[in-house]
């Protein structure tokens, strides 16, 4: 299901129905950690941006959590937010969520993208294009590079404006001329350009097939999904969860 902020905005369209309570949700903290990871294993990434590493043998959720200083609700939240998607937190589970840990989340996701994925992607796309026609070649790399700048952008305004307005929420300072609903009135969409990008070496690119170009295409593909997700994270859990602080 895709689901973008104009939905988002519409609270009278029932679109998705609530999670409730979160303990009803398919994981639990008694769950098995690796049980999560095999049966989604997309889920390592939002493991290892919550700050849990490998190695965590027979352990279920809850023990994990607790050993890497993890709220356990927050990390089910968002694992079970992922997970189904037709489901989404409602005002009472926002009540209970970390918001420091949520941050902490965010924060090492954009450091994710920023400092490993794209540079890897560009890398490969680089290498993937040496023998394509060099006027191409120029066009697809324009569209990597427009992409990964709006990527840094975005993520950029949050890092510092948003998480720092958060901090001092958290810490009682109120700013008034800031507000979180700023932030979601111009939370664009940022995965139009690599669609766009995606469809130009799908569409048109000259050269052969080869498993490196393949192997690119891949990795823009799952970007995408993984952008996507993060989107849904910051819309229907981060914003939520700061509008009702703002409330206190």
């Amino acid at each position: 299901m895709n689901l973008n902020m104009h939905a988002y905005n519409q609270p009278t369209i029932q679109i998705i129905k609530d999670m409730g309570n979160m303990k009803n949700g398919k994981y639990r903290e008694t769950s098995k950690m690796s049980d999560l990871i095999c049966e989604n294993y997309p889920m390592v990434l939002v493991m290892s941006r919550f700050g849990i590493d490998l190695g965590f043998g027979e352990k279920n959720i809850g023990e994990v959590c607790r050993q890497n200083e993890i709220d356990t609700h927050t990390f089910l939240t968002v694992v079970n937010f992922l997970t189904e998607e037709e489901t989404v937190p409602t005002a009472e589970v926002h009540k209970d969520i970390s918001i420091s840990s949520l941050i902490t989340y965010l924060h090492n996701a954009h450091d994710y993208f920023l400092n490993f994925r794209l540079p890897h992607i560009r890398h490969k796309l680089t290498e993937a294009i040496v023998s394509c026609p060099k006027d191409v070649a120029f066009v697809i790399r324009r569209f990597f590079d427009e992409y990964a700048e709006e990527v840094h952008k975005h993520m950029s305004y949050e890092e510092k404006t948003v998480f720092p307005y958060v901090r001092n929420l958290l810490e009682g300072k109120k700013d008034p001329k800031y507000n979180i609903t700023i932030f979601r009135k111009r939370h664009d969409q940022i995965e139009m350009k690599i669609t766009e990008l995606k469809n130009l070496i799908l569409k048109y690119y000259p050269g052969p097939d080869s498993n490196l170009l393949n192997s690119v295409l891949f990795d823009i593909f799952a970007t995408e999904q993984d952008l996507a997700s993060h989107n849904r994270v910051e819309d229907y859990i981060f914003v939520p969860a700061i509008l009702s602080l703002e409330k206190q």
